[in-house]
């Protein structure tokens, strides 16, 4: 059969795409999925509900960290209820809280929940929660080297007030991912341990926030810390004032005006801790947020309280 020009360069443009693809597929399958890549600067770490709208739902794994039976009540359609952040932590020489470093056990943990390296993490939590879990879903998922992770601002309730529905009940299971235990690379500079922290104690390019409440700064333990007090040279910022009573972050010249008051410079390297490192999670995402480097302190005071070597100050 005879071709005029115009098919013909269909025809040659359908086998060029199709060697194109043959290609890709060979070269992709030899050198494996891709590898994580850390925080980007093109993918901010709050995200607005109108922006996840623009998202296409298949390249994001939206996480409601909210309690069990509110995630019943009601959810963003999609999301999937991961309400425990113990489930991704060991208690190692005692110590509870630590990020769990098992790549099987992430990989297994994360395939289920439908991630992977080329998807969004998009999280939300409980306004009124006083631990606020989702920051420390937002830090974990940035340590296990996912490049883009953000809060949703304002959460459930931005969400409604929107006019977007709302799905009550279980959702459905998500796809699993291919996500393999090869495939994990920890991101070892938002993360610090108390050996890391003691050799800097003394730098003045380093600054240890304390983010629990006053009177535990002050030497209170009420969640059966080994010892009171803080570590040396700390400054406290109770993480709840970077928030709104209504769980939203304040506004960025409140919070400068916060760190300006407590000496805090732009060029620092900042450490968090609380207790577990959950309420510190939260401060590690304001301080994300604002663009400082940050690393949290997993163990924080249930670690550090522990060794009998270390130095405190009351």
């Amino acid at each position: 059969m005879k071709h005029d020009s115009t098919s013909l360069n269909r025809i040659l443009s359908r086998k060029i795409k199709a060697h194109l693809l043959r290609v890709s597929i060979l070269f992709f399958g030899l050198i494996g999925p891709l590898q994580p890549a850390f925080p980007s600067p093109d993918f901010a770490p709050l995200i607005t509900v109108k922006n996840l709208q623009n998202l296409p739902g298949s390249q994001v794994v939206l996480i409601d960290a909210r309690s069990s039976w509110k995630f019943l009540a009601g959810h963003i359609p999609g999301a999937i209820n991961l309400n425990d952040w113990e489930e991704f932590t060991i208690r190692a020489g005692g110590i509870p809280g630590q990020i769990n470093r098992d790549k099987d056990f992430i990989a297994h943990k994360l395939r289920v929940l439908g991630a992977d390296y080329q998807k969004a993490i998009v999280i939300y939590g409980d306004p009124e929660d006083k631990w606020r879990t989702d920051g420390r879903f937002f830090w974990m998922f940035e340590f296990y080297g996912f490049k883009r992770v953000a809060l949703l601002k304002g959460g459930l309730q931005e969400w409604e007030k929107t006019g977007m529905s709302v799905e009550r009940g279980f959702g459905n299971d998500p796809k699993p991912a291919l996500l393999k235990a090869s495939d994990i690379k920890f991101n070892e500079d938002i993360l610090a341990d108390q050996n890391w922290i003691l050799r800097r104690l003394k730098s003045d390019d380093i600054v240890v926030i304390d983010n629990r409440e006053q009177h535990e700064y002050d030497g209170a333990t009420p969640y059966g810390s080994s010892r009171g007090g803080h570590i040396p040279g700390a400054i406290h910022i109770d993480w709840r004032e970077f928030f709104e009573a209504n769980g939203n972050l304040k506004p960025i010249k409140s919070m400068d005006s916060i760190l300006s008051s407590k000496g805090i410079r732009p060029n620092q390297e900042i450490v968090v801790y609380c207790t577990g490192g959950v309420r510190s999670a939260m401060a590690f995402f304001v301080f994300r947020y604002l663009g400082f480097k940050v690393r949290n302190y997993d163990g924080s005071w249930w670690d550090w309280s522990h060794n009998p070597k270390l130095p405190i100050e009351s």
